[in-house]
């Protein structure tokens, strides 16, 4: 992986992240090499502070779009202002007055850059801990009912940024995309107040149910599928290993135990606040304590029973290699395991550096679910 800050990892990572997610319209390169030029690696308010300096300006500008009615531009440019503006958020802790209002504009950014697709995307809110789940689905154009991938992200990431790569590649390959906020993710944490469990499985089981209920003539709902990624690879997994009728499982990035990831890690460490935050806890005790039910021990792995996809870069540093090796030991249904190799271009947390990496899972999944 290219580091902007050299000996920087977690900065660099997120230049990276950007960057990729520019390619499918997430962001423009010469804007976020703007702010990598504003950030000092070593204080993390330079990191909020540089992504807002854009964000905040093209969104105003995408608004100026809207207002002149040049719709073309203006979902263009709400859709770099949501991803300018999430990635400000991302490091802001919870005692900060802006991190909710910097979350509530980036979502306003994306829903407001969705009403000018060209296929008409679906908000969607599923009925669950006497609150909801919110998402969106994106469709393939000119598709009729075709079958659908429904989607989590991982621990930091929100549901409208798996449309940056994952929904693009879905739709073109005949896929929609039912991409999820659940429990601990996105508005269903920020907004609705619902922290994330060990039995993910619950959450997935009631968007299942929701969709097969309501989209029956969106999608055909005898080909639902079931994904995630980063820490969602824990996630997937664990709603595929419950839940028979999915048709198949895309582990992005594989998890076979968070508690393990966590358990050598400082408490310091850059993403400490978040998980704290997606368990509701206050100290990483806590947190550590709840993540031991985040495992795939005792026959968990063993019970998926669909086609499953396994994709996983070899220096990976968030979730470690072993992980995905651990999972391909003791998955016992069909399945494949994608190990990107090390030093190569995609090898690094959930192919940040490369996304073509992603094309072969794809195209898998695509022809497992149409089978």
């Amino acid at each position: 992986m290219w580091h902007y800050f050299p000996g920087k990892y977690m900065p660099s990572y997120q230049v990276n992240r950007a960057l990729t997610q520019a390619h499918y319209g997430g962001g423009e390169f010469a804007e976020i090499l703007k702010v990598a030029g504003d950030i000092d690696p070593n204080n993390r308010e330079t990191i909020n502070g540089a992504w807002l300096k854009m964000g905040n300006p093209v969104y105003e500008l995408a608004e100026k779009f809207e207002q002149a009615g040049s719709l073309i531009s203006a979902r263009r440019t709400y859709l770099r202002a949501f991803n300018y503006l999430r990635s400000a958020e991302f490091f802001m802790p919870l005692s900060d007055d802006r991190k909710i209002p910097t979350y509530v504009k980036a979502r306003e950014a994306f829903i407001r850059a969705i009403k000018y697709f060209d296929e008409k995307v679906l908000q969607i809110e599923v009925p669950f801990e006497d609150s909801f789940l919110p998402g969106y689905l994106f469709k393939p154009q000119e598709v009729k009912n075709p079958p659908v991938l429904m989607m989590f992200g991982g621990l930091d990431s929100l549901a409208e940024e798996l449309y940056f790569g994952i929904g693009q590649h879905l739709n073109e390959r005949g896929i929609a995309l039912l991409a999820m906020d659940g429990p601990g993710q996105g508005a269903a944490l920020r907004l609705n107040h619902i922290h994330s469990r060990h039995d993910f499985n619950v959450a997935g089981t009631a968007v299942l149910d929701w969709c097969i209920e309501n989209l029956k003539d969106e999608v055909d709902i005898a080909r639902i599928g079931v994904g995630a990624v980063s820490m969602g690879g824990y996630m997937a997994a664990r709603c595929a290993a419950f839940e028979p009728r999915f048709k198949v499982c895309m582990i992005f990035g594989a998890v076979w135990s968070y508690y393990e990831v966590w358990a050598g890690r400082p408490d310091t460490h850059p993403l400490a606040e978040i998980v704290q935050h997606i368990m509701g806890v206050e100290s990483m005790t806590e947190a550590r304590k709840k993540l031991e039910g985040y495992t795939l021990e005792g026959g968990i792995a063993e019970k998926i029973s669909m086609p499953t996809y396994v994709l996983h870069g070899a220096d990976d540093k968030q979730n470690f290699v072993s992980h995905a090796l651990r999972v391909d030991e003791h998955l016992t249904s069909e399945h494949v395991l994608e190990v990107i190799p090390a030093g190569e271009s995609g090898s690094q947390h959930c192919q940040i550096d490369d996304f073509t990496k992603t094309f072969n899972m794809y195209d898998w999944i695509a022809k497992k679910i149409h089978e």
